[in-house]
């Protein structure tokens, strides 16, 4: 009994702490607000991984630290960089894809400010896919089987979705060489499958399921990049060097939304509004899908970053073969201030798989 009311004790401690900060984050700002306002122009490609910018603007955050943001869309992350090398934007929501590296290697003068929304850490709703007979007579009963045979992949040479298919082939020590890679639309994949055009394929969402469920294909390889940064937040070089304050403040604001956005609060109200308002999707979709991960500590994560740049190169997609440095391509102060301010909060994985926060020791923060 004693035993039970000490872990309850525990408990209700725990969920106060946790409560405490999201209150003051919400009330006060942990920074001076700028004033005047300084405007922010931000060119985004309308999906999930930004939602933590949408409910910084619809939730007041950016206003709360004197930011005035103006939020347009583009249909391609080629779009938006042309605009940041142009200085028509100070920020874009980009991919981060093999001709944004190569411009790296020529001194493209952009920084990735902030991560996107990550990788799911368990199932995730993009799936390696192998056709359901082949699977059924034993022809292809792992990954290294699918040697010499037809795979598809959406976005063809140097797309996110080909360093997918190479991370899927490393399970069975293949490359993306030792098969006959085919770029295969999205929207095409279900048609391929039932036709036998393809023997296996790495697809996305919503497509993955439809498949599944209509029996022409199973999961050969699941959760393969968990954690993942597929996209992130880019500053100008004028934003990051002449107007830090600023970028300080849209960072900051990026991390308070992100502490918004976790477990049940994901689907709050006003979560749901900023969503659709900055997206094309349904509430219906929002609510039965698999939600990306949003870091409450906004963490760069650089190993998976050099990954991504590392396998393009080596698979002779990019134009250079010397690794790049990736202290040139990004800019971690503004995150780690930011965590400076904020505090820093653990993520932990409950026995649902539902993710959870709990504040770390004092001393951690920044570190």
């Amino acid at each position: 009994m004693r035993k039970t009311l000490l872990s309850l004790v525990t408990l209700l401690s725990l969920l106060a702490v946790l409560i405490m900060p999201t209150m003051a984050q919400d009330d006060e700002p942990v920074l001076e607000p700028l004033d005047p306002p300084e405007q922010v122009t931000v060119a985004y490609v309308p999906i999930m991984k930004f939602a933590t910018m949408y409910v910084a603007a619809e939730r007041g955050i950016f206003e709360k630290y004197g930011l005035d943001v103006q939020i347009e869309r583009v249909s391609s992350g080629t779009e938006a960089i042309a605009f940041l090398t142009e200085g028509q934007i100070d920020v874009g929501g980009i991919a981060i894809v093999t001709s944004l590296w190569n411009g790296w290697n020529d001194g493209l003068d952009i920084r990735i400010i902030a991560p996107g929304g990550l990788e799911p850490l368990e199932n995730s709703p993009t799936k390696f896919l192998v056709r359901d007979d082949l699977m059924a007579d034993g022809t292809v009963s792992e990954v290294a089987d699918l040697a010499g045979m037809t795979v598809g992949v959406a976005g063809g040479p140097g797309s996110g979705g080909e360093y997918l298919l190479a991370k899927a082939l490393e399970q069975g020590e293949l490359t993306i060489f030792d098969v006959e890679m085919v770029n295969v639309g999205n929207p095409d994949f279900p048609a391929a499958f039932e036709n036998d055009a393809i023997a296996a394929a790495m697809v996305g969402s919503p497509f993955a399921d439809q498949i599944i469920d209509a029996g022409t294909a199973v999961p050969l390889a699941e959760d393969l990049t968990p954690g993942l940064m597929t996209v992130a937040f880019v500053g100008s070089g004028n934003f990051v060097t002449e107007r830090p304050e600023v970028a300080q403040r849209f960072v900051l604001a990026l991390m308070e939304a992100s502490r918004m956005m976790q477990g049940d609060d994901y689907l709050a109200e006003e979560n749901l509004t900023a969503y659709l308002t900055y997206t094309n999707s349904t509430e219906e979709a929002l609510r039965s899908g698999v939600p990306v991960v949003y870091d409450p500590n906004q963490v760069i994560p650089l190993d998976g970053l050099g990954d991504v740049e590392s396998t393009h190169r080596e698979n002779g997609r990019t134009e250079y073969e010397e690794p790049i440095d990736l202290s040139n391509v990004t800019d971690t102060t503004f995150t780690e201030a930011a965590l400076e301010l904020l505090g820093e909060v653990e993520m932990m994985m409950d026995d649902m798989g539902d993710m959870e926060e709990e504040p770390m020791a004092t001393e951690e923060a920044g570190d």
